[in-house]
């Protein structure tokens, strides 16, 4: 048996399914809550319920939770679109093997998930999917969950490309005053700018080149694995194709209209542009730019509204259950930012930090409190001020900061499965079986970073 069999059995024993962990992880998160941060008597438990209960429902969260879902969902749709169908399987063509599988599907994934996380996340399980079944057609063996792995990799670039939560937020104006909202800190926020660029952040010079050593090193490394894991033939169950012969008439022609649906597309991407024409110019970008980008793209890409709504219904099904865990894991962000648990945890990396070390300790405090809050841009809002403040004071970039931030969030995902659920779902495949290989590449991806954070 080798290590990675070693690893999956230990997963396949500590690792329950993500709706399970997020139940398990908030009530771990009581339960430090309530014996480490403050009096253990009834009137202290039923306040961190009631910060359970805020968190769960809090207004900007749940805002910010649609923003997120329209990310992926857009992204989803826009994967449905004949033009990328058509670029999914030339790239499949291609595949021979184990090895051109992973190096495939790892390398498209990864240029993917820079551009848009969501769009990322469900290009790479649908190429994994797409391997899968041309390796069961073609009757050539694969590792189909090291397969699965390589369609996961977008996950730890996601944050540092162009949809990344923390620097696209920063980048808002307001948004890091914001951030300090109630604060009485004024030398702090006095000396805080209005915005920090993308231009100096996802477009920075030092992050593109770890971006490119990522693309080098994740498909090398998975390669090597390829060579010493063993292979199988694949049986995944056969999709259902439902033929429907329409009889189209009246309005209903609307719904199939080709030209009503280029005429909208073009008219939502000339608003995109009118409106935001300043804010692409200085390299920014914020999510409600991206999710209408998206959106007009989209249109633009399916044959008609009728297309694009029945790939929607799809793209919602596939994004349920992260829906459904949002409120989880904001009730836990909720307990961990009220009972200060999130600043404790922060506030100990920082006091041991020196202006070189305090992005390699804001990259570790990141990447602990996304096990529990696997949410970037929820996690910013809470660690985002805490990140900035630190940087004030030890005359660290803020734009490094926030990467360092951005770095150590992303690479968790490799550790904690709430992202990869749309992938299980199109993949079929279990969060145990791909975890063993992410662990891997979050290791590798760590010392990339930690290594570019002290030379930068």
């Amino acid at each position: 048996m080798n290590i990675s069999s070693n690893i999956e059995q230990v997963f396949k024993r500590l690792i329950p399914a993500p709706f399970t962990l997020a139940a398990i992880l908030s009530l771990l998160t009581i339960c430090i809550a309530f014996f480490f941060t403050g009096e253990r008597n009834a009137e202290s438990f039923i306040s961190i319920l009631g910060y359970w209960q805020n968190g769960m429902w809090n207004p900007a969260l749940l805002v910010f939770a649609v923003q997120m879902m329209l990310i992926l969902v857009l992204g989803h749709v826009l994967v449905l679109s004949k033009p990328v169908a058509w670029l999914t399987r030339k790239l499949t063509n291609i595949v021979t093997g184990n090895a051109s599988a992973v190096i495939t599907v790892s390398v498209s994934t990864m240029l993917v998930a820079f551009f848009n996380w969501g769009l990322g996340l469900i290009f790479g399980a649908i190429m994994a999917r797409k391997v899968g079944e041309a390796a069961k057609e073609r009757g050539f063996e694969i590792n189909y969950p090291l397969v699965g792995a390589a369609g996961y990799v977008g996950l730890m670039v996601w944050h540092g490309g162009i949809s990344g939560s923390a620097p696209l937020k920063a980048s808002e104006s307001g948004h890091i005053a914001s951030l300090f909202s109630g604060s009485a800190n004024y030398p702090i926020i006095n000396s805080l700018p209005d915005t920090i660029p993308t231009a100096i952040t996802i477009f920075a010079e030092w992050n593109l080149i770890l971006f490119g050593m990522l693309m080098i090193l994740v498909p090398l490394v998975l390669w090597l694995i390829s060579r010493s894991t063993s292979t199988t033939r694949i049986e995944l169950p056969e999709e259902k194709v439902k033929k429907k012969n329409l009889v189209i008439e009246g309005a209903e022609r609307l719904d199939h209209s080709k030209w009503l649906r280029i005429v909208f597309g073009v008219l939502l991407l000339a608003a995109f542009i009118a409106s935001y024409y300043g804010d692409l110019s200085n390299g920014n970008l914020t999510p409600n730019m991206l999710n209408f980008f998206m959106l007009g793209l989209c249109i633009i890409l399916h044959r008609s509204f009728a297309s694009f709504l029945s790939a929607l219904d799809e793209a919602i099904g596939g994004a349920a259950a992260i829906l459904i865990q949002f409120p989880l894991y904001f009730g836990i962000m909720g307990i961990m930012k009220e009972t200060g648990i999130v600043g404790d945890i922060a506030g100990f990396f920082s006091s041991m930090a020196t202006e070189v070390s305090l992005p390699v300790y804001t990259f570790f405090s990141a990447g602990l409190v996304n096990i529990f809050v696997p949410s970037g841009g929820g996690q910013w809002a809470i660690q985002g001020p805490i990140v900035l403040e630190s940087a004030v004071k030890l005359g660290v970039p803020l734009n490094k900061a926030i990467m360092a931030f951005a770095y150590g969030d992303q690479i968790t995902n490799m550790l904690q499965p709430f992202w990869a659920l749309p992938l299980l779902a199109i993949t079929r495949l279990k969060a145990r079986e791909i975890l063993p290989y992410t662990l891997i590449l979050m290791l590798i991806g760590t010392i990339v970073f930690i290594g570019g954070l002290l030379i930068i």
